[in-house]
């Protein structure tokens, strides 16, 4: 049996990914996938892109990733972009959209978002509907099974049993239809859907990283023994927001807020 730690949506935050990474080493995992966004919102996403090229064996682009990094003379308007360098934005920019492999005779399926684009929305606990991203929701988790153009995939291309994600920073497991869907949540910047604006020094769930850890047979095709667990880990938010505090970095009021708060 091996165990695999997928994470996503680390968002510069060097502390987060830092305790992450500790906590992944004592459980003596050693295959880590990263599902994107390693860019924006704190300050330090130079450090946590060269940590993850380190330590990761798969690593995905996200949409922020997408933004920040495209080779276009507009994205340099970025503080993150600026701060990185050129050399890690052409990295980033040129990761892959999807990740497939077998484990214990499932198909799984890695992705930032959707097979859609990089943008597409599905989270079962909220909805989308009445607000700006209406027009990118996906509601039938179906969806996220489809084999696409935008990965890469065609109408003969194996269709997934497993599909894991990110990018709405709040982290589910559920089965659908003989499907399972897992969402890592976010390293760097959780956010819980319908929490109220006000810090609370009690949460022992809210503004903790998460990550997931798979386990089974690697590579294998034949069904056995496999399972999805996931991790919540408080790491030091505080000195994650003296980072900030010390940046020059644009918004970071909103952000400190976010990070306290787990609001978006």
């Amino acid at each position: 049996m091996e165990r695999i730690a997928i994470i996503s949506d680390v968002h510069a935050n060097i502390v987060a990914l830092d305790t992450v990474l500790e906590d992944i080493t004592k459980r003596n995992i050693s295959r880590i996938f990263c599902l994107g966004d390693s860019v924006t919102k704190c300050p330090n996403p130079d450090l946590v892109i060269d940590k993850l090229r380190e330590k990761c064996e798969v690593m995905l682009k996200g949409n922020c990733d997408d933004i920040i990094c495209k080779p276009s003379p507009d994205a340099q308007r970025f503080w993150s972009r600026r701060k990185i360098g050129e050399e890690r934005a052409n990295y980033i920019y040129n990761l892959p959209i999807s990740f497939d492999f077998y484990m214990s005779g499932r198909l799984i399926r890695l992705f930032h978002a959707s097979p859609q684009s990089l943008f597409h929305i599905f989270n079962p606990m909220f909805s989308n509907a009445e607000n700006s991203h209406a027009d990118i929701e996906i509601k039938d988790p179906m969806d996220l099974f489809e084999n696409t153009e935008f990965i890469g995939k065609t109408k003969d291309s194996p269709i997934p049993d497993v599909v894991g994600y990110g990018h709405i920073h709040t982290p589910n497991i559920f089965r659908f239809k003989n499907k399972l869907v897992f969402n890592t949540g976010s390293v760097g910047m959780p956010v819980e859907m319908e929490n109220t604006k006000n810090a609370d020094s009690t949460s022992k769930f809210s503004t903790l990283s998460s990550y997931i850890i798979l386990e089974g047979e690697y590579g294998s095709k034949n069904l056995s023994s496999f399972s999805v667990t996931l991790v919540r880990l408080p790491y030091d938010i505080q000195k994650e927001i003296d980072y900030l505090n010390k940046s020059d970095m644009p918004g970071k009021e909103n952000l400190i807020c976010s990070l306290k708060t787990a609001c978006s």
